[in-house]
């Protein structure tokens, strides 16, 4: 079932209100798990496309997605959900912040709020990560594992290991399908 305009912006809205520290927690459980609106390989796939738009990877995957379903005026009802509350609630707290940002006690909340927003993350990435794992996708989790690496611990820059990793990829995919069709 396809999503009307007014279900995508409310979905949005939800999962950017839902969303602090990080929206792609909720777009991925409300997409995938809750309206079955995509598979979770569809939700991938999309996902890694929204890496090689310009800007913020979530409010890339808010516009493909909604253009996917209702064209122009989806990707924008999926847009102003995404980011229309939220910026509204942040004009608001800076403003609070502006004259309470000193309080030590509002300083360790933040700390901790921090810290919740790195366990979702990782959480959606073990869920994204799954496919692959249930699938026995080896070259996938290898080429994974490679990116991790050269950017989490190695520290080489995004654009430079994308400009490998991506013709790897899809050399790796086109191997593999090849050998799957002999």
């Amino acid at each position: 079932m396809q999503p009307g305009l007014g279900e995508l912006f409310v979905a949005f809205a939800k999962m950017s209100l839902a969303g602090f520290g990080g929206v792609l927690v909720w777009a991925r459980r409300a997409i995938v798990e809750q309206h079955r609106w995509m598979t979770a390989d569809e939700f991938n796939e999309t996902f890694a496309l929204c890496h090689f738009l310009p800007g913020p990877n979530i409010v890339n995957l808010s516009f493909v997605f909604g253009s996917r379903f209702r064209g122009l005026a989806g990707g924008i009802a999926a847009f102003a959900g995404l980011v229309g509350p939220p910026m509204l609630i942040a004009i608001g707290l800076a403003a609070l912040y502006t004259n309470y940002g000193e309080i030590e006690a509002l300083r360790r909340t933040l700390a901790g709020v921090a810290c919740a927003a790195v366990g979702l993350l990782l959480s959606v990435v073990l869920k994204m990560m799954m496919p692959l794992v249930r699938r026995r996708d080896i070259a996938g989790l290898l080429i994974l594992a490679a990116v991790f690496i050269a950017i989490g611990w190695l520290r080489l820059p995004l654009p430079a290991v994308l400009l490998i990793a991506v013709p790897a990829s899809l050399a790796v995919t086109l191997l593999v399908r090849r050998g799957q069709r002999s």
